[in-house]
């Protein structure tokens, strides 16, 4: 089956495609250093970066019966806290923009990604105005909230993916990725394996306590950059806790080593910070240091998207 991308970013949500055994068909995503991500990555995909990346502009017709599988993730700043939750109002709000390429694509099955709040009660309204709405005649549309450690994933981190299908009988069949990681005990009875811990993920001594990493955020979120990957005051304190220190991210390790934190805590390195969302020691995110965790904390976890896209080609192989 084929897919394509829409705000492919660095490249989480098509990484997971990849190894479900999905055809990347393209990727469109506006920041011309994602798209080289992408390109330096994949050296065989087809991608649109930078002004050409720009869904704005593109005419998704021409990839009528050429693609089975749309996914992509829209900005999330119009709802997440962060983005100070302006939905439609913010220029950055793209859902339009995806429900008009599913659309024009009619593709078997779609998959849209963002942040949590998107499935509260504020934007309720939103999403059937929006989402399920406009792409309701021709679709059976699911939400579904999922949490990365509940895929190997060393890091609390909830995401809401809208899932659609043309067959209303594949939508009915079709069945949300179930756990297959567990952290803590009160769900170690559903079975799988144990989600490592930040220390245990990033080959730290064990100092007799270990945990979750808190939600990675994105350094291009907000009114300035940041080479910081803190979302909150309690972030900072389970970081302390940890003895990890996450502000000043440094590009390589033998950087962060070369700068250890005035407390002695352990310095992160860009290659830590994608180790904790999911993503191989190999990709190569291209950039200066807060465009490439913007890149990262901007992501969909890889083992995330390849357990969404899994049950998607589970359920339209059968």
């Amino acid at each position: 089956m084929r897919s394509l991308s829409l705000f492919s970013g660095g490249g989480g949500l098509d990484l997971g495609f990849e190894r479900a055994g999905f055809l990347h068909v393209a990727s469109f995503e506006i920041m011309e250093e994602a798209g080289q991500t992408l390109k330096k990555a994949r050296p065989g995909w087809d991608v649109y970066g930078g002004e050409s990346g720009d869904v704005r502009g593109v005419d998704f017709k021409k990839w009528r019966g050429l693609v089975d599988v749309v996914h992509g993730g829209p900005p999330c700043q119009p709802f997440s806290n962060a983005g100070r939750q302006r939905g439609h109002l913010d220029e950055r709000d793209m859902w339009p923009e995806f429900v008009r390429a599913v659309n024009e694509i009619k593709p078997m099955a779609f998959i849209g990604e963002n942040v949590p709040a998107l499935g509260s009660a504020k934007f309720s309204n939103y999403v059937v105005e929006n989402i399920s709405g406009p792409l309701s005649e021709h679709y059976h549309v699911t939400p579904v909230t999922l949490q990365a450690c509940d895929f190997g994933v060393p890091q609390v981190r909830r995401r809401i993916f809208f899932v659609g299908f043309r067959n209303k009988r594949v939508a009915n069949r079709w069945k949300a990725p179930q756990p297959t990681h567990y952290w803590s005990d009160a769900t170690i009875d559903a079975g799988g394996d144990r989600c490592m811990g930040l220390r245990e993920a990033l080959g730290l001594p064990d100092i007799g306590t270990d945990d979750l990493s808190p939600t990675i955020r994105s350094s291009l979120t907000g009114p300035r950059h940041t080479t910081s990957i803190l979302n909150s005051v309690a972030a900072q304190r389970k970081f302390d806790s940890l003895k990890i220190w996450p502000n000043g991210v440094a590009a390589s390790r033998e950087s962060a080593r070369a700068f250890v934190a005035k407390n002695g805590h352990f310095r992160l390195s860009v290659p830590d910070v994608a180790l904790i969302q999911g993503f191989p020691e190999d990709w190569p995110f291209v950039g200066a240091t807060y465009m490439t965790l913007g890149q990262i904390g901007n992501a969909v976890p890889p083992p995330l998207a390849y357990a969404v896209a899994s049950s998607v080609a589970d359920a339209l192989k059968r």
